[in-house]
């Protein structure tokens, strides 16, 4: 079984012949130590060191990816917030759907969307299993446009507006998933997006407005890449396991990180409550063990999280974006275990 074959199989909710296994997405100050420790050049070659089963190849990593003819990109540099430092975001000071549309915002345009680089990467990514997609992270750019406050204060005094806002950036990232599936067709194995609705003890927004400002988008972009015949991976932070059963009833196939340290993320509590319902992702602590632990520990763990959470579980660390405190021999450790 190749690691394309592997993760394909546990992610449909069935026993592989091992765990599947993804290093994450080392943070650029990361990788020259992991590459000095290795002996490594790349962070493919690292991967191929590792016995790694999982590459993230997403279009916005690609600098050609958004082309406006004036420089903008497709959020942060494409919008034009104010020079006053207490109305940074955008729309900190709209009130109305009417004065939406007055606001100079150059929002995203699909037509400046080009996927030459990410398609080429994806040709030539070998036997691995390609998660891809836009990130298509919708409740932070929202968040962003509105300032994290209003958005909040908004879902329960303005909800035309947040509704109105949504759709804009929503109905942007549909076309341009829809328009990368269509190129990419089969050299993608999974739709990987990522919104982070929670915090180290609970959701940022309660589960009420859970349900009514993100399921809807959060469901078409789950069903738009079932329909292209992708799996669904979500990418979520933080403690929210008052949701997962939502998720699992919008029909993702697997969760990723599993903030182990966030309130109700352990694995015996997922373990519990939502094994045999959705694949798991992640689950090896970054925020304590694999800073501070030796890899004695580490493979105790690792262990420990197959035996609660597997066999459909890819084992990662609990955030993708590894920092240098992070020591290579606690990788090294993290890497062996699985494959034992």
């Amino acid at each position: 079984m190749n690691s394309r074959e592997r993760i394909r199989t546990i992610i449909s909710g069935e026993a592989a012949d091992r765990c599947g296994f993804w290093v994450g997405n080392p943070h650029d100050d990361t990788l020259p130590i992991y590459h000095r420790y290795f002996g490594t050049n790349s962070l493919e070659q690292l991967q191929a060191k590792l016995h790694d089963d999982f590459r993230w190849i997403c279009p916005q990593f690609y600098g050609d990816c958004y082309q406006h003819p004036q420089g903008y990109g497709m959020f942060d540099e494409g919008i034009e917030k104010s020079d006053n430092v207490l109305d940074q975001a955008p729309l900190a000071n709209c009130e109305n759907v009417e004065q939406l549309e007055e606001i100079d915002i150059n929002w995203p345009s699909p037509d400046y969307l080009h996927f030459d680089s990410c398609l080429e990467t994806l040709k030539t990514a070998g036997e691995v299993y390609r998660a891809s997609g836009f990130w298509t992270c919708f409740y932070h750019n929202v968040m962003d446009l509105f300032g994290m406050e209003k958005y909040m204060m908004d879902m329960y005094a303005n909800p035309e507006l947040v509704h109105a806002v949504t759709d804009k950036v929503c109905k942007f990232y549909y076309e341009a998933n829809e328009r990368f599936y269509e190129a990419a067709g089969a050299l993608v194995d999974g739709y990987f997006f990522g919104n982070d609705f929670g915090t180290q003890l609970d959701l940022i927004c309660g589960p009420k407005q859970f349900d009514e400002f993100i399921m809807p988008w959060f469901k078409k972009f789950t069903d738009q890449a079932h329909d292209h015949g992708y799996q669904v991976i979500l990418h979520s932070c933080g403690a929210i396991h008052k949701v997962i059963d939502r998720l699992i009833s919008a029909n993702v196939d697997c969760l990723h990180p599993l903030q182990a340290k966030a309130a109700n993320m352990d694995a015996e509590t997922l373990a519990r409550d939502f094994k045999g319902k959705i694949a798991f992702m992640g689950g090896i602590d970054t925020q304590d063990l694999l800073m501070n632990a030796g890899p004695d520990e580490i493979a105790a763990e690792v262990k420990r999280v197959k035996d609660l959470l597997g066999p459909c579980l890819i084992v990662s660390p609990s955030h993708e974006a590894l920092l240098p405190n992070v020591p290579p021999e606690n990788v090294e450790a993290m890497a062996k275990a699985v494959v034992e």
